[in-house]
């Protein structure tokens, strides 16, 4: 029997080259950009800067501040929010926002917070860290995070202290 043995060189460069992981990245300033779902507007989003970065998940980053007019469905806004980070996961439809996330209905319900997600198809607002609910009559701190609907009308807290008007007969009003 024969045996051929035979070796070759690799250049490191060209295998790194071939084999480095490559991020692409889009960017674009002064960002207007509108959300329907069923043919209706839900959402318009302002930023004065935006990533979209394709990636093993493709994500929307906004890293100077971004301002959200959420709509019923009448077209009306019924919230607003404000953040000075967020990042849009688009293959979940979920919006991660962090420092100094301030929501604010029209009726002026002001939801505070270090950290918050919002899921489009839920239109809920979660977090696990704390949370400040300050509305006609309430002040709510949250110890350990929330669950709030997108119009703020209803709100879950884990571990809530602070102080609630409540009727004659014990309800909160």
């Amino acid at each position: 029997g024969c045996c051929f043995v035979s070796a070759c060189e690799n250049d490191e460069k060209k295998i790194d080259d071939y084999t480095k992981k490559v991020v692409m990245q889009e960017e674009a300033i002064n960002i207007e950009s509108f959300l329907s779902q069923a043919g209706k507007m839900k959402a318009k989003l302002k930023s004065p800067l935006m990533f979209r970065v394709m990636a093993d998940t493709l994500y929307v980053e906004f890293p100077n501040t971004l301002h959200v007019d959420f709509y019923n469905d009448s077209t009306k806004i019924e919230t607003y929010l404000d953040s000075k980070y967020g990042k849009y996961y688009e293959s979940l439809g979920k919006v991660y926002l962090r420092d100094s996330v301030v929501v604010i209905t029209v009726k002026g319900d002001t939801l505070r917070s270090p950290d918050l997600w919002w899921d489009q198809n839920t239109k809920l607002f979660y977090t696990d860290k704390y949370a400040i609910y300050h509305g006609v009559g309430k002040n709510i701190y949250g110890g350990k995070g929330l669950v709030a609907t997108q119009d703020l009308k209803s709100l879950t807290f884990n571990e809530p202290t602070g102080t609630v008007q409540v009727s004659d007969n014990g309800i909160p009003k």
